[in-house]
């Protein structure tokens, strides 16, 4: 029977990195990672293999770095885990000792039971397969009608993606009021939505898919709550993810109520060296401190840093308190980003908030070439001036000015501090130094306070 000192089930990017990570802080440790099939997908980039990136090749993602830093790839599926015994079996017949456990199962998409028709020939998935959506890319190149069915980000990209082909009829059905109103405000998934509709979308919000319609066990439409009725060749549902934690269930380890497995701020669950890092892991809010579900690629990564550094040991203090849940997309040219609490979220936890906001362009001046606007609106502590969260849209700037507020929740900063916030700017890249669009908001929300 082998034995390994650490063993890591799944090869996304929990699994990577705390191979990675681990096994260069423990070099004489032995490290496995089981991972179903040898080639894997970079999970954010699923959506662009359907136009932008043309072939699912450029979006493939492998264990080269883990197995490059000394760790073992086994191409196998678990099937049994003996959590007392330390020991795991497989689907091909191996039997495995380890010495700790790392459960990085990631998720698997919600199968929308509740649909009439769900079952059907030629409704599909955004599963996170290499040769599913292989396949899928080629039953998409060839459909001429497409109904995506849920407003989040993989929906959105989706249907964004494949509405490039201008001779397709795409069609995206949200049962909210707005596309993505789980990350954004109100007037920001107005602004998102707009876009959406002018990307060659067929948009459907505060609606429903009553029922896939098939002929011959195939999809021919689908029918909303309104009575409206869907041509469909193919029928995507990206109606949510859940983690993926079947396996743990059978070991036996704790699940919460959000179907993840339970486990401290170390990524330890109640059994000892097992621990769950990532999508199937337990996360909880920065702000709320409630038990939340984030699924993000940056979340799992940065927990399995964390997890990778500390499994012989604590030797990375993991000194805040929960989950940030920042958030980027690109529609129609415009980013959209989000960090921390949200009016929405806020309101929902019974958290006293006001906000501050300023728009401008994010070039100076803005008569300069590829010159976009620039929306930065910030959510803080009426009480204190603390940042709790932010949200923006604009140019491609966005995507990395929404982690610098993703910074500021963490270490807590304030709107007082921000105001002195040292910063570079040029004609080319940013706002104009007289107005920062960030400082400017942090000057607005003093202004909501003082009121």
């Amino acid at each position: 029977m082998n034995n390994y000192d650490v063993i890591i089930i799944g090869g996304g990017p929990s699994g990577i990195i705390t191979g990675i990570t681990g096994k260069k802080q423990n070099p004489e440790k032995r490290f496995l990672l089981i991972k179903k099939e040898e080639k894997g997908l970079v999970p954010c980039g699923i959506p662009y293999i359907f136009y932008d990136l043309k072939d699912i090749s450029q979006n493939a993602m492998g264990a080269k770095p883990f197995i490059d830093v000394g760790g073992d790839v086994l191409i196998d599926e678990v099937t049994d885990i003996n959590i007392t015994e330390k020991i795991l079996e497989t689907k091909n017949g191996n039997k495995l000792q380890y010495g700790k456990l790392v459960f990085a199962t990631g998720s698997t998409p919600i199968i929308p039971t509740f649909i009439k028709g769900y079952d059907l020939e030629g409704v599909e998935y955004i599963n996170k397969d290499y040769w599913y959506i292989d396949k899928l890319k080629k039953k998409t190149d060839e459909a001429k009608n497409i109904v995506v069915i849920g407003g989040g980000f993989i929906g959105v990209e989706v249907a964004e993606q494949l509405a490039k082909f201008k001779d397709k009829n795409v069609s995206l059905v949200e049962m909210e009021e707005f596309c993505l109103y789980h990350a954004f405000s109100k007037e920001v998934v107005e602004k998102a939505d707009e876009i959406i509709r002018n990307a060659n979308i067929n948009l459907y919000t505060n609606n429903k898919v009553n029922e896939i319609i098939g002929e011959n066990g195939k999809v021919k439409s689908v029918k909303l709550v309104n009575g409206k009725e869907l041509k469909a060749d193919i029928v995507i549902a990206a109606v949510g993810y859940k983690p993926n934690t079947k396996l743990a269930q059978k070991a036996g380890l704790e699940i919460n109520s959000n179907g993840a497995i339970r486990c401290d701020n170390y990524l330890r669950t109640l059994e000892k060296d097992v621990f769950a890092v990532g999508d199937c892991s337990q996360t909880i809010g920065f702000i709320t401190g409630r038990t939340d579900n984030i699924m993000l690629a940056s979340t799992a990564t940065a927990e399995a840093r964390i997890l990778g550094y500390n499994l012989f040991g604590i030797k990375l203090l993991r000194n805040f308190i929960g989950t940030l849940s920042v958030f980027s997309t690109e529609i129609g040219g415009m980013v959209f980003a989000s960090a921390g609490t949200i009016e929405q979220s806020a309101k929902y936890s019974n958290i006293e908030y006001v906000t501050g906001k300023f728009t401008d362009v994010d070039r100076h001046p803005g008569t300069l070439q590829g010159a976009k606007q620039l929306m930065v609106k910030l959510i803080v502590s009426p009480h204190t001036g603390t940042i709790i969260g932010g949200e923006m849209y604009g140019g491609k700037s966005v995507g990395e000015l929404i982690n610098v507020v993703g910074l500021a929740i963490q270490k807590e900063v304030t709107v007082y501090e921000l105001i002195s916030y040292q910063i570079g700017t040029h004609p080319l890249l940013t706002t104009a130094p007289t107005k920062y669009v960030l400082i400017k908001a942090a000057e607005m929300t003093i202004a909501q306070m003082n009121k």
